[in-house]
């Protein structure tokens, strides 16, 4: 009874103090304010992987083999067995523990002096041995529940370490694909480089023809050569610039080794895809940090509701069995034995130290509470502001694509009216300027609307199947820690 009384007591005290663990606050608006008007139906597949959408087999390659073969892939996948393996153990503790013994004893005695003693029990010469076997149990009785407290916190453990690996695969696919558009990025501005090569060894051509026919001055080929050094020098360092992309990409996708020629780099755009139709709740289970902030709340949690049950006794059962021979010269015996005790231990002097104990843990549990809460409201403010972008870039490169058909009609009139003798070059060079800069700019938006798409894919929970991970109850609910 007195067990009783003081176990109730404790309780009390304990639910008081964790009386400040609450649920979360995970207020989000029902829409994005803007940036969805491209947005195809909401389909889970599509954002599962989303880099199938573009339509281009290498990039899926790339990303399926980085998915196996790249190192922070299966670093990840050896942590998470790592806490499949650690929380399996620590839930053995409230199975029966023991450990079988055995030991064997032969002593050889030989007197060299004196009167050899040889009586049942007794002998100062021949041979004498011993042997025994043990095996002693120990088992905690779990009265109060701390098996389902330790059981909460191994979930919480391994989510996060599942999460952790989902994420992981899920940023690695981004930065492959991100590495992959960058590399076509660069491919498109070598070919316009290459381009531009090509358009200055003609106007330089066209200028010493000029020149040497008297029908305009010599120094127009000098100042076109300087602009044909400078187009040269883009090139090659464009070239460079490719060469190291390529090797970036094959490292992300877990083939350092190849040459780079495997990797073939279209020079060209492709389409900006739309993005599946989603809405700000979807974040809770899409997002693999906004899970996996929420697996360390469920931990926390567990870790909260043991330390609670600190307070209460704990009891154990010590069963064990033994045997043993022992054999002199003259004498012989053997034995078998049983024991069956029992020990309780009652926290009172430790009790001010379990509180200060119990005060961390739950302040450790609201720190957890705040990182899910923060993880919520910072994947919300990404994914608003990724989708914001998105849409930008896709008016961005329907302006500039009309400008730039305008501005090489322009180009091209200001080029055959120079040959002809009709304009001068200075209006040729101006044209051609302002047509390259606007071709630039066109691509350049292009491909950052294709890293945009997939900051955006990523941003919106893509890159894994989240359909198979249900979502969990929080564990955590107002006014004290939830059984």
């Amino acid at each position: 009874m007195r067990f009783i009384r003081s176990a109730t007591l404790l309780a009390s005290l304990a639910l008081a103090a964790c009386a400040s663990a609450r649920k979360s606050d995970l207020s989000l608006p029902g829409a994005y304010e803007g940036g969805q008007a491209a947005a195809v139906p909401a389909d889970a597949a599509v954002l599962d992987r989303w880099w199938t959408v573009f339509g281009d087999p290498q990039l899926e390659a790339l990303i399926d083999h980085a998915l196996t073969a790249n190192p922070d892939a299966r670093s990840a996948a050896a942590r998470l067995a790592e806490a499949r393996a650690s929380a399996t153990s620590g839930l053995t503790r409230f199975l029966p523990q023991g450990d079988a013994t055995g030991s064997a004893k032969q002593t050889h005695t030989k007197q060299l002096s004196g009167t050899v003693v040889n009586i049942p029990g007794f002998s100062t010469s021949g041979t004498s041995e011993q042997d025994a076997a043990n095996l002693n149990v120990s088992w905690e009785l779990d009265l109060f529940g701390r098996i389902f407290a330790v059981g909460r916190a191994a979930r919480g453990d391994i989510a996060t370490a599942r999460f952790d690996y989902e994420g992981t695969r899920a940023s690695l696919a981004a930065q492959v694909a991100d590495a992959y558009f960058q590399a076509r990025g660069f491919a498109i501005q070598l070919t316009e480089a290459q381009a531009t090569l090509r358009i200055e060894e003609g106007l330089y051509d066209i200028a010493n023809k000029r020149g040497l026919a008297g029908l305009a001055a010599t120094s127009d080929a000098d100042r076109v050569a300087g602009d044909l050094s400078t187009a040269r020098a883009q090139v090659e360092q464009l070239t460079a610039e490719l060469q190291a992309q390529r090797r970036t990409l094959l490292i992300l996708a877990g083939r350092p080794i190849e040459p780079t020629a495997n990797v073939d780099i279209a020079p060209n755009v492709g389409r900006i895809p739309a993005v599946p139709a989603t809405l700000p709740s979807q974040l809770l289970a899409r997002r693999p940090d906004v899970r996996r902030a929420q697996a360390q709340v469920q931990s926390a949690s567990g870790r909260l509701l043991l330390q609670d049950l600190a307070f209460f006794p704990t009891f154990t059962l010590t069963p064990g069995v033994g045997w043993s021979r022992i054999a002199q010269p003259g004498f012989s015996s053997t034995s078998d034995s049983w024991t069956l005790g029992a020990s309780v231990t009652q926290p009172l002097l430790s009790i001010p130290r379990l509180l200060a104990d119990l005060k961390a843990q739950n302040a450790r549990t609201e720190q957890a509470v705040i990182a899910y809460e923060k993880s919520v409201q910072t994947a919300f403010g990404e994914a608003e502001s990724s989708l914001v972008r998105l849409d930008a870039y896709n008016r961005r490169v329907t302006v500039l694509t009309e400008g730039e058909a305008r501005a090489a009609r322009s180009y091209e009139a200001a080029r055959k009216g120079y040959a002809l003798g009709l304009s001068d070059l200075q209006t040729a060079l101006g044209a051609e300027q302002t047509w390259r800069a606007t071709r630039t700019q066109l691509t350049t938006a292009q491909v950052q609307g294709l890293r945009q798409a997939v900051t955006t894919f990523k941003a919106l929970g893509g890159g894994w199947p989240a359909e198979r991970y249900p979502m969990p109850d929080l564990p955590v609910k107002d006014g004290a820690a939830s059984r």
